[in-house]
């Protein structure tokens, strides 16, 4: 991640023309194993409001995962389905788990979901966050039978391999703090036969 915030700033030098150093602040993170869009701030006034627009929702995030399914026309035929779950996260295994309401340092997770496309073995779906919790998207789904592919630590039976998981940050939207304008970023799918096969569905 670190070398590729430094090809991020080495690129903005060049293109803004930039004597002095590039300040680049992260707004938001993605999993290490996870593709897809992630928003940089250019300047710390900017990582401020960015931040602030996170904690309140108002930037909304959508999300992509290839799960693993018996039959993936099930999950066709019910429409959105809303997931909310209590989890507790294990800081020494750094794995989030579903447990009791009341559970002491459980935190409420909710989601919404829809399969959007499906293969004989697996279903592509669309997921939107109502909260943002420690390995949420990926904990919910699997607790529902559901793993997303290549995700050995959520029950996946085999991974990917390039050693990542098939959950990508597809979508971002939110209105620009300065310019006011609807900024919406989407994030093509890897290159992948089974992304590629499932996204000429839609």
């Amino acid at each position: 991640v670190e070398a590729q915030e430094n090809d991020l700033k080495a690129m903005i030098k060049v293109r803004d023309h930039k004597p002095g150093d590039v300040f680049l602040g992260v707004v938001h993170r993605i999993d290490r194993p996870v593709s897809g869009a992630v928003i940089f701030a250019k300047t710390s006034k900017a990582l401020t409001r960015l931040n602030e627009m996170i904690r309140s929702g108002e930037i909304h995030k959508t999300y992509w995962a290839i799960v693993s399914t018996d039959n993936g026309q099930r999950l066709m035929d019910k429409g959105e389905v809303r997931l909310e779950n209590y989890l507790w996260r294990n800081e020494k295994q750094n794995k989030s788990f579903v447990v009791k309401p009341g559970t002491k340092d459980a935190k409420r997770a909710v989601l919404t979901y829809k399969a959007i496309a499906h293969s004989e073995r697996y279903t592509l779906l669309e997921i939107n966050l109502e909260t943002g919790r420690h390995h949420q998207i990926r904990c919910q789904l699997a607790a529902i039978g559901c793993p997303i592919k290549g995700d050995l630590k959520y029950g996946a039976k085999r991974s990917n391999p390039d050693g990542g998981i098939s959950l990508h940050a597809r979508r971002i939207e939110f209105v620009h703090p300065v310019s006011k304008q609807d900024i919406v970023i989407t994030a093509p799918v890897p290159e992948d036969k089974l992304w590629k096969a499932l996204e000429e569905q839609i």
